[in-house]
């Protein structure tokens, strides 16, 4: 029932000073601070993150960005934007920034509009 051995003393101690106390009752939300440093800012306000190869780690990191900063204008460029996300998945870079709402293209077709 409990992780750890002293999880289980610990709750022995509780029961013994009759302290009712739940064990793993609930959730609690946290945000780990961090900096995002984005590769390119254009003078239009527009963030440009650059990606050969996109891995788990940076797709929370863009994520998590991306939903804290909702009025952030990031756009990501990857380098073959048809990749899986992984060897066991059908979503490709392209798909996975249609879910999360950022906009998205190949390196060698970056959309004029968005650069002026």
């Amino acid at each position: 029932m409990f992780r750890s051995k002293l999880e289980e003393k610990v709750s022995d101690l509780l029961v013994e000073l009759n302290v009712d106390a739940e064990y793993e009752a609930g959730t609690i939300d946290y945000v780990i601070k961090h900096k995002y440093l984005p590769d390119f800012r254009l003078p239009n306000g527009v963030h440009l993150e650059c990606k050969g190869y996109w891995d788990d780690e940076d797709r929370r990191k863009v994520r998590n960005v991306k939903e804290q900063n909702p009025d952030l204008d990031l756009r990501m460029v990857f380098q073959n934007p048809f990749n899986t996300i992984s060897k066991r998945s059908k979503t490709t870079y392209a798909q996975y920034c249609e879910r999360i709402g950022i906009p998205w293209c190949s390196y060698n077709s970056i959309p004029l509009k968005w650069l002026m």
